[in-house]
């Protein structure tokens, strides 16, 4: 099973001068099984700025992409709305199991002063893939809080995910969500410990994250419960607000779920409208 890493392209004014097309060419030259999207497709929330992230995603060839939003494409009231029409809806959303003591700001917005199609403004869900004889569960979590660049989520919800988890086959899960759980910066989750517990209880070995808009790889391994997985954090694969390396980047997993696993680290580097791969494999 080979995956593709993609995160944070900031369509909108945040969105990078680099040739989108080259950037396409490049992703479509991997021989991609899934293509996971870790959030911040937008810069804000603007319809205009969903649809140009959708024609992108439109132009990978892979019949398996996976996106969840992040704390720039929820800066609206319609966002989730926006994020449904344009990027990925779900066939099932995951509620809270119950709507007493919910601490996440703006989780459900007011049906008094509002018209929406959907009040409740988190988008959780799974979603099994089979590649070969194998299924992907993908656990989708939505750490990002309403008009807020910090990340939470609520427990309710993780125990919801939780019921469906445990009535559902598959051979291999990952987590996805935009805030890294492990590392840190100006603008973390805030109660990351609840999702590492989440983590270890389901006994995922992958986690992909967005946000920080720099690469890093790190492991966890909790000798307790003696249970290890890695997290992924894939810096911005087209914005303009980089990390100090100066590059944008996406990874490249290939046999995940075997022994033989590789990892690649893709890095952009934008001249004028060109641009220069340079490829690492990390593992």
């Amino acid at each position: 099973m080979n995956i593709l890493h993609i995160s944070d392209l900031h369509f909108g004014p945040y969105h990078w001068k680099g040739n989108d097309e080259a950037l396409l060419k490049k992703i479509n030259s991997y021989n991609t099984d899934i293509v996971i999207n870790t959030g911040d497709l937008t810069t804000d929330s603007m319809e205009s700025e969903y649809c140009d992230a959708r024609d992108f995603l439109n132009g990978i060839k892979c019949d398996n992409i996976i996106s969840i939003i992040g704390n720039h494409d929820k800066l609206n009231k319609r966002s989730h709305e926006l994020f449904k029409e344009y990027i990925f809806k779900p066939e099932k959303l995951i509620y809270p199991l119950s709507d007493k003591r919910l601490e996440k700001k703006g989780l459900f917005l007011s049906e008094k002063n509002l018209v929406l199609n959907e009040y409740f403004t988190d988008i959780n869900y799974l979603k099994k893939i089979k590649i070969g004889n194998k299924t992907l569960l993908a656990v989708c979590i939505d750490s990002n809080i309403l008009n807020n660049c910090y990340g939470y989520v609520e427990e309710s919800i993780l125990n919801s995910l939780s019921l469906e988890i445990n009535n559902t086959e598959y051979d291999m899960a990952v987590v996805l969500i935009h805030h890294s759980l492990l590392g840190t910066d100006e603008c973390p989750l805030t109660n990351s410990k609840r999702v590492i517990d989440f983590i270890t209880r389901h006994r995922v070995g992958n986690v992909f994250c967005g946000h920080t808009h720099e690469s890093d790889i790190r492991q966890s391994n909790d000798i307790i419960n003696k249970h290890q997985f890695t997290q992924f954090v894939c810096g911005s694969t087209s914005s303009g607000s980089i990390s100090h390396q100066g590059y944008n980047m996406f990874y490249y997993l290939k046999n995940v779920g075997e022994e033989n696993l590789q990892i690649y680290i893709v890095k952009i580097v934008v001249k004028e409208d060109k641009l220069e791969f340079q490829e690492e494999r990390i593992i």
